[in-house]
């Protein structure tokens, strides 16, 4: 079975990796961090928490689903303190009928300091 890059916008194509990957008809999305379309990073925690739920909305979004599609989702925080505004964003962002499976863990830095969260997701097209 053949799989396919994912890239909402080839004009921000990143170096390295590929925002998603679909095989059949699972999508898989790449960690997503917040921030914003130049590359900085948004404000705190939860400022942070809803922009990378925006990102991976876009990703899901140029494969064809949505956010209800998501099956699982991975999150990656800096400090365990966070957790809950966390939980409150993801609560905000999943349909209280498509929650998805959910795992978190806490990391002791991410790839760029100023950075609080990554998330990845796996969804299910069609």
């Amino acid at each position: 079975m053949p799989k396919e890059s994912i890239i909402p916008d080839p004009a921000r194509k990143p170096s390295g990796f590929v925002p998603a990957t679909k095989i059949g008809n699972l999508l898989f999305v790449s960690g997503q961090t917040g921030t914003d379309d130049h590359g900085k990073v948004v404000g705190g925690l939860p400022e942070q928490a809803v922009q990378t739920f925006k990102r991976i909305e876009d990703v899901l979004r140029a494969a064809g689903a949505t956010m209800d599609d998501v099956l699982k989702i991975t999150c990656f925080l800096v400090r365990a303190d966070d957790y809950k505004e966390y939980s409150r964003v993801r609560e905000q962002v999943f349909s209280p009928d498509a929650q998805p499976a959910s795992s978190t863990v806490v990391v002791k830095e991410l790839v760029r300091p100023e950075l609080l969260i990554e998330i990845e997701a796996i969804a299910s097209i069609g």
